[in-house]
């Protein structure tokens, strides 16, 4: 099993069994005006040119959809999809009680295939710190390259690194001489890679990335990277950062690399490359 997966089917699996009073007691909002990046979408929107009155848009890891919708709202033709079967139901049920025409499917972004509909704007809402390993990330990368029109957006909001989650004393796994450090309650960082690590309290076998640090078992968890680091990422994976915005530099916008499309002037953040 991939890392990624049991900490988004243990979100959902009370639903399953339990149906929507158990949203709140896992801390999902099935009130579609409420999700993490709607600030800096508002913000940024206004701001993008398309060639086209209906831009075809594409979020992955839309979860029940919140994203997805208010883009819908607001003239997109759209896309979403999610690993986790009951959140695409979820996902479908919410946007039809709007009056709204999304298409959902369940797909992981890593195994998109590169053929097939190209969009005007793919949009990442935190979705991203949660795809850990480099393969995995070149595989994000890649679909959205290959997916996004020429001019087109990539939009991306993402968790970053906390200095006040961070702990400086090293921690040496001995068998390999790699050094981590304490993050959060619980967690180990390499601070080389980025790569946050917690505790496996399942059997180590059910997963491909699971490592032993000293006695014990891990599993990758985030990739909580610091801001001039999540620039350079994206621009060795070919795109074209515009801007990068927030507190911790998490709202990124990038075009393919070489390619035309500019933003109109922009407030609050660092214009990149203008």
């Amino acid at each position: 099993m991939k890392y990624y997966y049991p900490e988004n089917v243990s979100r959902y699996q009370w639903i399953e069994t339990e149906g929507e009073k158990s949203c709140n007691e896992r801390h999902i909002s099935t009130d579609l005006e409420k999700f993490s990046s709607r600030a800096f979408l508002e913000e940024i929107l206004p701001r993008l040119r398309f060639s086209v009155s209906n831009p075809l848009a594409l979020e992955y890891g839309c979860g029940i959809g919140p994203g997805a919708c208010f883009l819908a709202r607001r003239g997109f033709q759209v896309d979403g999809i999610d690993i986790i079967p009951v959140a695409i139901e979820m996902a479908k049920k919410l946007a039809s009680e709007q009056g709204l025409d999304v298409h959902y499917e369940v797909q992981d972004i890593c195994k998109l295939p590169h053929t097939g509909k190209k969009y005007d704007i793919i949009v990442d809402s935190y979705c991203l710190q949660g795809i850990v390993t480099d393969a995995d990330r070149e595989s994000v990368f890649a679909v959205v390259r290959a997916r996004l029109k020429s001019d087109g957006y990539y939009l991306v909001s993402t968790a970053m690194f906390d200095e006040d989650r961070f702990s400086a004393e090293p921690i040496v796994d001995k068998k390999t001489g790699i050094v981590y450090n304490r993050y959060g309650d619980d967690g180990l960082i390499n601070a080389r890679t980025s790569i946050v690590y917690e505790i496996l309290k399942e059997s180590p076998e059910d997963y491909e990335e699971a490592i032993k640090i000293g006695d014990t078992w891990y599993l990758p968890n985030r990739r909580h990277l610091k801001a001039p680091a999540l620039k350079a990422e994206l621009e060795s994976a070919g795109f074209n950062v515009l801007y990068q915005s927030g507190d911790y530099g998490e709202s990124v916008i990038c075009t393919l690399k070489g390619a035309a499309a500019t933003l109109h002037p922009v407030s609050g953040g660092e214009l990149c490359g203008q």
